[in-house]
């Protein structure tokens, strides 16, 4: 069975680059939004540690610093530029949707650091902040008349004509094949997480756009670009591995060997712990190393990773009393479909947001935390680049 349907937009992907193009695009505009499985199975449901924000003009230095330091210096620079200065309208429109972010006894933003920060600057709610932001967001998305989602519905392939995107063909999980025109299309299918064996990622994340962009000849950049995360629980369970936030360590959290003994500074860059671990695990010929949490007090511990807490007593662990073991797993995706400041990639009429994209922010190591902000900065961006170009095409 075939249907043939038209839109305005379509956004492949319901995680926070999908919803916030969705959120900005005006109401007199027909969106479909697809989800490969239910909408709540996207990396942005998993986030844990936080998002960043520029605290003022004085940590613009220190942040950008920070941010290009952690990707090696191979940053784009006008990207990273965009994104910082971007930062703060994001979080004030996050509150704005009803984000529960942490507070002081002040009422003032409760700021954490993380790995590789010179400061702290990471807005969180709890130990679940990408839940809390994607969850307000779809609820946002759930208010917009002009917005339909279909769950269980997968990109198989692009329209093209004449080297211009101009819609999408997509399969439900009945087997109905669909052929969706429409005049903006915008890939935000996330990670590659679930071709590899170990991964933080949901199984669906196989980078479906990377494929399909590959066929019509679509710019694609850094596909080696891979980040490792230095600390998932350790379990020989098949699945998804959970994650232990970098947050964790910037409160404090050490990683220990077999011995007991510190091995490496908990705060360098990821991809710097990630290959200290491995190396340590080399040479004691073990499995996992382990991360304590003793220097954290127990009721911060509760209040600001309460996720974390009950996950590894399921497991077994009691994180105020014993270390957990921890091993390195895949986790992000640098790499992508090639896009410009405007998340446009080199097919007119084509998009790509979220971890789907390479927009050059990360560089060849992403900084932590920087992964939600820059999915809306540029999803923004991109819905804002489909209304220009359309009302540029009626004058």
């Amino acid at each position: 069975m075939e249907s043939e349907l038209t839109y305005d937009t379509v956004i492949v992907g319901c995680g926070v680059g999908g919803l916030f193009t969705a959120l900005h695009l005006p109401r007199d505009q027909r969106v479909l939004m697809l989800s490969k499985e239910d909408v709540e199975s996207c990396n942005s449901m998993l986030a844990q540690g936080g998002i960043c924000v520029l605290l003022d003009d004085d940590d613009y230095d220190d942040y950008f610093e920070d941010t290009m330091r952690a990707g090696h210096y191979e940053n784009r620079k006008e990207s990273v530029d965009i994104m910082l200065r971007s930062s703060r309208s994001v979080i004030d429109q996050l509150i704005g949707y009803g984000v529960d972010f942490a507070r002081n006894s002040d009422g003032s933003l409760a700021y954490t650091r993380e790995g590789a920060h010179s400061h702290p600057r990471i807005c969180f709610h709890e130990d679940t902040t990408g839940k809390e932001i994607t969850t307000k967001l779809r609820e946002a998305v759930y208010q917009l008349p002009n917005v339909e989602i279909m769950e269980y519905t997968t990109m198989t392939d692009i329209l093209e004509e004449n080297g211009v995107c101009t819609g999408v063909l997509a399969e439900t999980r009945d087997g109905e094949h669909l052929v969706l025109h429409a005049r903006d299309t915008v890939m935000a299918t996330g990670g590659i997480g679930g071709r590899y064996e170990h991964s933080t990622n949901f199984r669906c994340l196989t980078g479906d756009a990377l494929d399909i962009s590959k066929k019509h000849g679509v710019a694609l950049e850094h596909l080696d670009y891979v980040q490792i995360h230095p600390t998932v629980l350790y379990s020989e369970k098949p699945g998804r591995r959970f994650l232990i936030s970098e947050s964790v360590r910037g409160e404090g959290a050490v990683l220990l060997n077999s011995k007991g003994e510190r091995f490496v500074d908990e705060l360098q860059p990821r991809d710097v712990v990630a290959q200290a671990i491995f190396r340590e695990m080399e040479k004691e010929g073990s499995k996992h190393v382990w991360l304590s949490l003793a220097p954290i007090p127990e009721e911060e511990i509760r209040t600001h990773f309460p996720n974390i807490m009950a996950t590894c007593k399921e497991e077994g662990y009691d994180v105020t009393k014993e270390p957990i073991p921890v091993v390195p797993a895949q986790h992000y995706f640098m790499g992508g479909v090639h896009v410009d400041s405007d998340s446009q990639t080199t097919m007119p009429h084509l998009y790509a947001v979220g971890e789907t994209s390479c927009n050059g922010v990360h560089g060849k190591n992403r900084l932590a935390s920087n992964s939600l902000l820059e999915s809306m900065v540029f999803a923004q961006r991109a819905a804002h680049h489909i209304v220009e170009l359309r009302m540029e095409e009626t004058r």
